[in-house]
């Protein structure tokens, strides 16, 4: 990725990574976007520290649904955490705060930050109008960042209706220590026909139902699948990386589907489903064939149920096919650069370029 996209056009090609001292705020936990950032900072040889947003949280379960549904969503210990954040700012003199998801940062608290000659940007991995997600203390927070991040393009319009000062389209990435392919002479998973690593979102249930319906050996790793009685008997769980790699080998097909509540045209789970390696069929996307390429070029593609499941059951009887995909992918894969490095790079030069006016 040499350039992004924003509200009004397009970055030039990025110079090399300005020297920055950066603090993260997010998730430091394995699977979380915190800890993939830090990793790619770590690589870029980046000075960086990470404050858990997770510190942010009550610390029983009954506290947590407390402020989730009563309050806004808002996090029950937001005022001591942001001490954390500017007490870690100031003695390691940070000078750009990179913030994750609906961060733990209200709006005069990122004031407060800018005033000290901090800049602060987000990136906006859900859809913050997600109804699941929304919280009216996050939205009033947007416009006082410096910059957001989108993986989307369908939540421009709202961004800037807000009043966000700069909006900047990026796609997710993988991690490649986490995200590759199972030796192939390690234990593997029991097999499965189809793999689908995700939430049980109400519109994916059609889906994977119309699968079972047909008979077929699904793999089910995410959260709520264990609830209806169709799919309990086929979820694994909600499973570390390396449990879904050795999953992921013995699987004939990868589904990808994206988060439709999410407006989203790809989610992480396409990068890192492509890094792991398989044959995939993915919902047909202007983000995924971007990433994919056409159809039949090193995925397959769908648009409605039946066509999922007609594709799905061609795929099973052809192996060749499946090889043949696999391998194409890996090698278009290999000739991108779609890790978390490249990502936080591009933000880091694009705020950089959009504080000095150079972004065109």
């Amino acid at each position: 990725m040499t350039s992004l996209r924003h509200g009004r056009g397009m970055l030039a090609s990025k110079p090399a990574t300005p020297v920055t001292r950066l603090l993260i705020v997010g998730f430091s936990q394995a699977g979380h976007m915190g800890s993939y950032l830090g990793a790619a900072a770590k690589q870029l040889g980046i000075d960086y520290n990470i404050v858990d947003a997770a510190n942010a949280e009550a610390t029983s379960r009954i506290g947590r649904s407390f402020y989730w549904h009563l309050c806004d969503k808002r996090p029950a210990r937001l005022r001591r955490f942001v001490g954390q954040v500017l007490n870690s700012c100031v003695s390691t003199q940070r000078d750009v705060v990179l913030t994750t998801g609906c961060a733990p940062l209200d709006r005069w608290q990122i004031q407060r930050l800018r005033g000290l000659g901090i800049r602060v940007i987000n990136y906006s991995t859900d859809d913050p109008w997600n109804s699941a997600q929304r919280a009216g203390w996050f939205l009033s927070a947007l416009p006082a960042f410096d910059a957001v991040f989108s993986p989307r393009r369908a939540n421009f319009d709202d961004f800037h209706r807000l009043g966000v000062r700069a909006v900047y389209y990026l796609p997710f990435a993988h991690d490649p220590e986490i995200h590759r392919p199972w030796p192939k002479d390690a234990p593997a998973s029991a097999p499965s026909d189809v793999i689908f690593v995700g939430g049980c979102d109400a519109d994916r249930l059609p889906l994977i139902s119309a699968l079972i319906d047909e008979g077929l050996q699904l793999a089910l790793f995410g959260g709520y699948w264990g609830a209806h009685s169709k799919t309990r008997a086929l979820w694994r769980g909600i499973a570390d990386q390396n449990v879904i790699r050795s999953a992921s080998a013995t699987a004939r097909i990868c589904l990808c589907l994206v988060r439709h509540a999410n407006r989203d045209a790809h989610t992480m789970r396409s990068f890192e489903a492509a890094a792991i390696g398989g044959c995939i069929l993915a919902e047909d996307t202007a983000d995924h064939r971007e990433l994919f390429g056409p159809d039949d070029d090193a995925v397959r593609y769908f648009s409605t149920i039946p066509e999922m499941v007609k594709r799905t059951k061609l795929l099973l009887a052809d192996a060749d096919a499946r090889n043949r995909l696999s391998s194409r992918l890996r090698e278009r894969l290999s000739r991108g650069k779609h890790t978390y490095a490249d990502p936080l790079a591009t933000m880091l030069v694009s705020l950089d370029m959009h504080i000095t006016g150079t972004a065109t």
